[in-house]
C-alpha cells in the first residue's frame, strides 16, 4: 500500500508537472500600438494553449535600440523593413524555420518581392501590414484656414510655410520618424527620397526647420485620437492610424471628419515585418503565432480592424469592402507608380540624421 502510495504520488506529481509545463507555453509580443484586434491573440490562446505576453512601442528607433542591446525577451518583433535589413545585418534575427510555417503559401507574391529588398528570399520575416505615409486631416478646419482650394492632396499643406503657417492654431502634429519625415521632405524638394548624400539630407532638415514654428507635436500614436476628437486639424501619418481616426470620429459623432490623402508627389510605401530574434526564448510558441497570423481569416480580422493592407493574398476575399475597396488602403496601380521605398542609413549617415532631427525637434 505504501509503495502504491508513492507511485500514485509520484504520477500526480508528473501530471502537476506536465500541466505546469503546458501552462508555461508563452509567446512574448513586441508590436505598434493600435495594430492588432486583441481578441486574435485571445482566440489564439484558445485555439493552441499558447499564452500572449503583448507589449506594444511607437518607433522603430525604440525597437532597434532594444533589439541591438539584446535579451529582450521577445519572440515576436514587428520592425519596418528599411529598419530590418540593418537588424538583420548585424544578427538581431533567426532565419524562419518555414517547415513550420505551412500557411506560406498565403502570402501575397507581389509584397514578397518588395520586400526581398530589405529581407533577401524572405528568409528572416513575413508581412504583417503595409501601407503608406500621408496627410490626415480635418475636413472642415482645413477648409476653414485656406478655403474650399486647400491643396489637401499634396505636400504642399504640409511643407509650403503659406499653407501650414495658417494651420498652426487648429494644430499640426508630425511623425516623430526621421526616416519617413527626412524622405518626404527630400521628395518635396524633387531630390531623391532614399538619398543617403550628406548635403540632401540637410537640405530636407533645413525645409523641417522652417515649417517647425508651425508644429504643434511630433508624436507617432498621439495623432489618432487628437485627429479623431478634433484637436488637431492635421498630422503627417501612416493610413492605416489615419483612417482609425476618421472611423472614431464618426462613430463618436462628433462633428469632425477626418480624411487621409497619399500625396500626388509620392509618398512613402512601408512594410511591417514580424520577425523573431536571434536570442527569443520561445522560438516554437513563435513560429505557432506566425503561422496562425498567415491564416486568411486572422489577417482579413486584423485588416478590417486596423484599416491597413496587408501581405496575404488569400485574406482579400475576406476583406471588409470598406477595406478592399477603400484606394487609401488599397492604392490603385496609378498611385502605386508614385510610391517610393527607402533603405537603412549606414551607421554614419544614421548620425548625421540623428543630429538634423533632433535639432529639427528642438527648434534650433
Amino acid at each position: 500500500m505504501m509503495i502504491k502510495g508513492i507511485l500514485t504520488g509520484v504520477a500526480a506529481l508528473g501530471l502537476m508537472a506536465g500541466s505546469a509545463l503546458a501552462q508555461d507555453r508563452v509567446v512574448n509580443v513586441y508590436n505598434w500600438s493600435d495594430y492588432i484586434d486583441e481578441s486574435i491573440l485571445e482566440e489564439f490562446t484558445k485555439e493552441t494553449g499558447i499564452k500572449v505576453v503583448y507589449d506594444v512601442f511607437d518607433s522603430n528607433e525604440i525597437l532597434e535600440t532594444k533589439l541591438l542591446a539584446g535579451g529582450t525577451g521577445y519572440d515576436v518583433v514587428v520592425p519596418t523593413g528599411s529598419f530590418l535589413s540593418r537588424q538583420i545585418k548585424a544578427g538581431a534575427f533567426s532565419e524562419l524555420d518555414k517547415s513550420q510555417l505551412s500557411n506560406l503559401s498565403n502570402m501575397w507574391k507581389d509584397i514578397e518581392a518588395r520586400v526581398d529588398k530589405y529581407d533577401p528570399g524572405n528568409a528572416h520575416s513575413i508581412n504583417y501590414m503595409w501601407g503608406t505615409t500621408g496627410v490626415g486631416y480635418n475636413v472642415e478646419k482645413v477648409k476653414a484656414a485656406l478655403g474650399e482650394d486647400a491643396p489637401v492632396d499634396s505636400w504642399d499643406l504640409v511643407f509650403d510655410e503659406a499653407n501650414i503657417s495658417k494651420l498652426k492654431d487648429c494644430g499640426v502634429f508630425l511623425l516623430d520618424a526621421p526616416t519617413e519625415m527626412i524622405p518626404a521632405a527630400l521628395n518635396y524638394l524633387g531630390l531623391d527620397p532614399d538619398s543617403k548624400d550628406r548635403g540632401d539630407i540637410e537640405k530636407a532638415g533645413e525645409l523641417l526647420t522652417k515649417i517647425r514654428p508651425y508644429v504643434q507635436k511630433f508624436h507617432s500614436s498621439e495623432y489618432i485620437n487628437a485627429l479623431a476628437n478634433g484637436d488637431i486639424c492635421m498630422a503627417v501619418g501612416w493610413s492605416g492610424d489615419v483612417l482609425q481616426a476618421r472611423d472614431r470620429a464618426a462613430e463618436a459623432d462628433n462633428g469632425v471628419t477626418v480624411e487621409y490623402a497619399i500625396p500626388k508627389e509620392g509618398a512613402l510605401m512601408w512594410f511591417d515585418q514580424m520577425a523573431i530574434p536571434a536570442d527569443a526564448p520561445h522560438k516554437s510558441e513563435a513560429h505557432e503565432f506566425l503561422n496562425y497570423i498567415m491564416r486568411p481569416d486572422v489577417m482579413a480580422k486584423a485588416s478590417n480592424y486596423v484599416y491597413y493592407a496587408n501581405g496575404n493574398k488569400a485574406s482579400q476575399e475576406l476583406l471588409n469592402d470598406d477595406v478592399i475597396g477603400d484606394p487609401a488602403i488599397y492604392p490603385t496601380e496609378e498611385a502605386v507608380k508614385n510610391l517610393y521605398t527607402v533603405t537603412a542609413y549606414d551607421p554614419k549617415i544614421n548620425r548625421i540624421v540623428t543630429r538634423i532631427w533632433t535639432a529639427v525637434k528642438s527648434g534650433q
